[in-house]
């Protein structure tokens, strides 16, 4: 798939000769690392994550005191706030400068082509016990490519077998919204303007500002999240990133070329013409768009949780619960079933040890360190006593902290440290039960519902459910994804591949937003002119490679061919 340059060949050999001779050599990067068997002594290890991570307090909140504590090593951290890491990647693979440990997100590739990741199969093998215990007969799905098959990064932004007991996307509106309405069913994108649309007319204004009935967040690539990706979700298509996979023959396009798409995009377009979606969608920054949120003056939004949480937590803090929101499927029609839930089998981005890392088999220690069961219910529960207490062998978590979780979130968060290290090394997803049968995470159905404010409780149990998941069709009703999922996939970065899918994205960045500004009239043709161009530009040989990959994938996960 890749060819290796001399710098990734060598460093690939090094890679490979860790665990052979650790205990031999010195501890620079350029010599093998000494195993002296000390993983308590003081060490910092530097660290890039291509996520933002708003709440990190540089290891000064509860857990990462006692991380340090139990291993001595602390954590010196760089988040990207906004792009998903690709200028910082691009700059470290250009540079040859690298952290310890990188979260790369969508950019491995970049690195590895770089020569700037270890593979890491040997050192886990040799000192990671926890890692292998946790990924077990998932290691194929660690490994890079049908061809390069080494492991750059262990995933972490999935839990090993999860399951998802609640939604926290898809199509919000305000609690405070369904109940003067009289808790409307909504299903369809009509019925979710009408609820819209009724309210705005009766209060044009809030707190004294006008009623924004919806607003997007377009703030680069989250244009993804609030604008372009809901429109497979609302047309029954899965997450694949920017594409559709037929199911059936592996072949992929690029989703905004299904037909049932355009009519998602029409009705924005109509939205807009409307006065229903918010003027400034397409010029507003991300702050502004959390703002707004804060205001408690935007009705609906079309999100993900962890997109406008800061928002959300904000009038939680001010205790303006009823504007918070609830989570709907909606659909383009009522003969669309909703794939949001759709299986993927185990997969997700992962974190990885650059080759610039002065002692590698210390870092694997510490993350296996990490997953061990003591380290996950630190990560994941907090500090016994403090955050939860075990009564009759289970953990608790008290009402005064769960108060504290849902109604001053932000605040609770920096000072305990709960979910800010799940990034760090491997995990047992939702649902999974230690050796003391007791969930591993606090995401579990009961803990879930504790977590709910007032308002949220009123609205499910006016719709006579417990969990918004309620709204959607579940796992058991979709087929699993041979392929994972693809927006998980890493490609070469050594082939045209990624030019022309840059080109793609620019072009989607620039025209979807022009086919929902447009005159209702101009619709068909600009989003007509919008497919042609991104053919144009080579979008059908790149959907052709993208499928070569797809196949392999499947290949690689399943040890079978794939025609």
């Amino acid at each position: 798939m890749k060819g290796k340059t001399p710098k990734t060949f060598a460093m690939l050999l090094l890679a490979s000769a860790l665990a052979i001779t650790a205990g031999c050599g010195g501890s620079t990067a350029s010599e093998t690392p000494v195993d002296t068997g000390d993983t308590t002594s003081p060490m910092t290890i530097t660290f890039f994550g291509a996520d933002a991570s708003p709440n990190w307090n540089k290891m000064q909140d509860a857990i990462g005191k006692e991380i340090t504590k139990q291993t001595g090593i602390t954590i010196e951290a760089e988040y990207d706030v906004n792009n998903g890491g690709d200028q910082k990647v691009a700059l470290m693979a250009a540079s040859g400068d690298y952290p310890d440990l990188i979260y790369p997100k969508g950019n491995l590739s970049k690195l590895v082509d770089a020569g700037a990741m270890l593979d890491l199969t040997d050192l886990i093998e040799e000192h990671a016990p926890n890692l292998k215990k946790i990924y077990g007969d998932q290691m194929n799905r660690l490994k890079y490519s049908l061809e390069d098959q080494a492991i750059y990064t262990i995933p972490t932004n999935m839990g090993v077998g999860n399951v998802a007991f609640d939604a926290t996307g898809g199509f919000e509106i305000q609690q405070r919204v369904l109940k003067e309405l009289g808790y409307p069913e909504i299903k369809t994108l009509q019925d979710y303007e009408n609820v819209l649309k009724e309210y705005v007319a009766k209060h044009p204004t809030i707190d004294g500002q006008p009623t924004i009935p919806l607003t997007l967040n377009a703030d680069d690539w989250k244009i993804m999240i609030t604008v372009t990706n809901p429109a497979f979700q609302a047309t029954g298509g899965p997450d694949d990133g920017e594409y559709y996979i037929n199911p059936e023959t592996y072949e992929a396009q690029l989703h905004y070329k299904r037909p049932e798409e355009k009519e998602y995009f029409r009705w924005l377009n109509h939205m807009y013409a409307e006065g229903l979606l918010d003027k400034d969608t397409f010029v507003q920054k991300d702050d502004q768009y959390k703002s707004k949120i804060a205001s408690g003056r935007v009705l609906g939004l079309i999100d993900q949780e962890w997109n406008y949480q800061d928002g959300e937590n904000a009038l939680k803090a001010a205790g303006k619960d009823d504007a918070t929101y609830a989570h709907f499927s909606v659909s383009l029609n009522e003969d669309i079933v909703d794939h949001t839930f759709q299986p993927t089998g185990f997969d997700g981005y992962g974190i990885g040890i650059s080759t610039e890392a002065k002692d590698p088999v210390r870092i694997i220690k510490f993350m296996d360190w990490m997953a061990s069961d003591e380290g996950q219910v630190l990560r994941n529960w907090g500090i016994e006593g403090e955050h939860y207490k075990v009564e009759d062998g289970k953990r608790v978590i008290p009402e005064d902290v769960q108060d504290r979780k849902t109604n001053d979130n932000t605040a609770f968060t920096k000072e305990s440290g709960v979910g800010l290290y799940n990034v760090f090394s491997a995990r047992y997803g939702d649902g999974v039960k230690d050796s003391t049968d007791n969930y591993y995470t606090t995401n579990f159905p009961e803990q879930i519902v504790a977590g709910y404010t007032a308002a949220e409780k009123e609205t499910l149990k006016a719709y006579g459910i417990t969990t918004w998941k309620e709204f959607y069709p579940s796992e058991e009703e979709l087929p699993l994804k041979p392929w994972g999922a693809a927006y998980n996939m890493p490609v070469p970065s050594d082939t045209d591949y990624n030019v022309t899918f840059q080109k793609t994205q620019d072009i989607v960045r620039k025209r979807i937003p022009e086919a929902i500004l447009t005159k209702p009239e101009n619709f068909d043709k600009v989003y007509d002119d919008f497919l042609a161009e991104l053919d144009r530009n080579g979008a059908v040989e790149m959907e052709q490679q993208y499928t070569v990959w797809i196949k392999e994938r499947v290949a690689l996960w399943t040890g079978e061919e794939v025609k």
